[in-house]
């Protein structure tokens, strides 16, 4: 992990809860000056560790809340399958998280669609973009937990007698 103090930690803390908060407001909270904040935020940015703030939608008021893992098994493992298949599944805007896999499976997609019919929509552009083996869709039938959050490590503070 890149080196980062106490501070970095609660600024991330912070800011992976509510990226809408201002200098202002993440300064006040770990005790630092709006501008050590700031450049402590800035160069959390350029090292990598904030890659981008964004606003998490409700899927289900914006009428695609039916969440499908779909495992997917190859017909083929060279390069040229690979590249093609990256390619349209990338392309697929109801596919939010795409991951290739060790196991049974070879890879595993996220989708976020309106309804069965939306998703086997997806399903034949699938299947339409690469040779596969298999396909099989889970579909949850509730949501347990969800969080954005990372978790983050704990400074120990060194004890002083």
């Amino acid at each position: 992990m890149t080196d980062v103090d106490e501070a970095d930690l609660q600024i991330l803390r912070l800011v992976q809860r509510d990226a809408a908060l201002s200098i202002a407001e993440i300064a006040d909270s770990v005790h630092l000056s709006q501008n050590a904040c700031w450049r402590r935020i800035k160069r959390l940015e350029n090292d990598g560790l904030i890659k981008k703030r964004v606003a998490l939608l409700d899927a289900q008021r914006l009428g695609v809340g039916v969440t499908v893992f779909v495992s997917v098994r190859a017909a083929e493992h060279t390069e040229k399958w690979l590249d093609g298949f990256t390619a349209a599944v990338r392309a697929i805007p109801e596919v939010i998280e795409f991951y290739r896999m060790a196991g049974e499976v070879d890879y595993l997609l996220k989708l976020q669609v309106a309804d069965i019919a939306a998703y086997d929509r997806v399903y034949k552009a699938l299947i339409r973009s690469a040779k596969l083996m298999d396909v099989s869709a889970a579909f949850a039938m509730e949501e347990m937990k969800r969080t954005t959050e990372l978790p983050l490590p704990v400074r120990q503070r060194p004890r002083t007698r």
